[in-house]
């Protein structure tokens, strides 16, 4: 693949921001193409620049990596926002999903699981470290509604079912895919499918939707 994923990188800690960006440069598929320590001229430069994926901290002097998320996709929304933090809180993941983000790493992960989790998001997943995904999927399950219409109210395919069940469950892409026989690109054509019927844009917000109209479990 000759095409490079065109990556900035938003970190207010002067180190932090440096080793990132050697780290980054290190991998031949990612290209960065700007930097910020703080969130105003991070979204600026973002909406200039129009990276594919924003790697965004998400305690920043200023406002903060959530409003920041919020400003870049209602002027970038084709722009992906993978968040890097210390903060583990899965009320902070919740805030930064709603806001767009499509995924959310701590920063003691290892330079090889921010790859990853870079190449997921740019797959068309969504990606939460596994120590923030279960309180997280918890967090969605306590703010469930009842269910009023536990039937298919988005005319989903029965395939479609299986794959938002199974996304509900935490899997990925790949993980999907292996359960249901499915090659990756074959989960991410019927993905696109269900978000465009349920009027949505990633994992998180479809599997929101469906735990509140009781139509998946957890």
């Amino acid at each position: 693949m000759t095409d490079r994923t065109r990556v900035y990188v938003v970190e207010d800690q002067p180190a932090l921001l440096k080793n990132l960006l050697k780290v980054l440069s290190t991998f031949p598929e990612l290209e960065v193409v700007g930097s910020a320590q703080e969130g105003e001229a991070a979204v600026d430069e973002i909406v200039k620049l129009r990276p594919q994926l924003v790697l965004l901290d998400l305690e920043l002097p200023g406002i903060d990596g959530i409003e920041v998320t919020r400003r870049v996709k209602r002027k970038a929304n084709d722009v992906e926002v993978l968040i890097l933090t210390s903060f583990d809180d899965e009320t902070k993941v919740y805030e930064a999903i709603v806001a767009g983000a499509s995924g959310y790493l701590v920063k003691r992960v290892g330079p090889e699981k921010i790859r990853s989790g870079i190449r997921e998001v740019m797959e068309g997943g969504t990606v939460l470290e596994a120590i923030i995904a279960k309180r997280f999927w918890n967090y969605f399950e306590s703010l469930k509604a009842k269910p009023q219409t536990p039937e298919n109210p988005w005319a989903l395919t029965p395939l479609e079912m299986d794959v938002l069940r199974y996304v509900a469950k935490g899997l990925s892409n790949a993980e999907v895919g292996h359960v249901m026989t499915l090659e990756r690109r074959t989960v991410r054509t019927h993905l696109s499918h269900i978000y465009r019927k349920m009027g949505v844009n990633s994992h998180v917000e479809a599997v929101v939707m469906a735990l509140k109209a009781g139509f998946v479990e957890l």
